[in-house]
């Protein structure tokens, strides 16, 4: 099991002050809708075997599934620059079509974008994977009618910081006519908190995704279930 370790139904902690009334909310990709952990990486341990490098453990490579690849490559493996950007585009060309569908939308999540679309909330993707993987992601599993912006990193990797990621998604909300003044992001990872406050904007993260307690610090709330998430968003 990934994620915050579950003991009931619960909602951790919430800050008294968190508005209720959101004019716009954000959501992160992996481990906040889909659980992608698994062909993530998978495709990371055939990248590491086609680049005759060892295959790191399914603990280590649980570490590369949340942060900006070309970074994690440097952090995690001690790859130069050039060797990540070369370990980058062999696991892009391993991880797309099928084997970036090789996942599923985690129980309830479906149900809650629904919803908040059907409230009139305007909901916005903000992921650190491809920007056109994430979409195909969200056009198979029928989620990419709920949202007015899709937003993801470049092929370039020139926007893959989250801070960047969610800055463009509120740029592209804001040229659609979208009121960004109360906007929220709701996440699973520290990458997901530290990119919404650097932009102003609080986060939600939820315990079913690939974060850890200590990660929880700059959260505003953590939640355990989506019922949980959706009073938080709903009311």
């Amino acid at each position: 099991m990934h994620g915050f370790a579950p003991s009931g139904p619960r909602i951790l902690r919430v800050n008294p002050t968190l508005t209720r009334t959101w004019s716009a909310i954000l959501f992160d990709l992996d481990g906040t809708i889909t659980d992608s952990a698994p062909a993530i990486t998978n495709s990371l341990a055939r990248t590491f075997a086609l680049l005759g490098r060892p295959v790191p453990s399914d603990t280590e490579l649980m570490k590369y599934v949340g942060p900006p690849l070309l970074a994690a490559f440097g952090e995690y493996a001690g790859m130069t620059p050039d060797e990540a950007q070369e370990a980058l585009a062999v696991y892009r060309a391993d991880y797309q079509g099928p084997a970036s569908l090789d996942t599923a939308v985690y129980p309830g999540v479906a149900g809650l974008l629904e919803r908040i679309h059907e409230s009139g909330i305007p909901l916005g993707l903000a992921t650190s994977k491809p920007e056109h993987t994430a979409i195909a992601i969200l056009e198979h599993f029928e989620l990419a009618q709920y949202f007015t912006v899709m937003v993801g990193a470049t092929e370039n990797e020139t926007r893959s910081n989250k801070a960047d990621i969610v800055e463009e998604a509120l740029v592209r909300l804001a040229a659609a006519g979208v009121d960004t003044s109360a906007v929220v992001m709701v996440g699973d990872r520290v990458y997901d908190a530290e990119g919404a406050n650097a932009n102003g904007v609080p986060t939600i993260l939820v315990e079913w995704g690939y974060g850890s307690p200590e990660e929880a610090a700059l959260a505003t709330a953590v939640v355990h279930s989506s019922d949980q998430l959706g009073k938080l968003l709903l009311g």
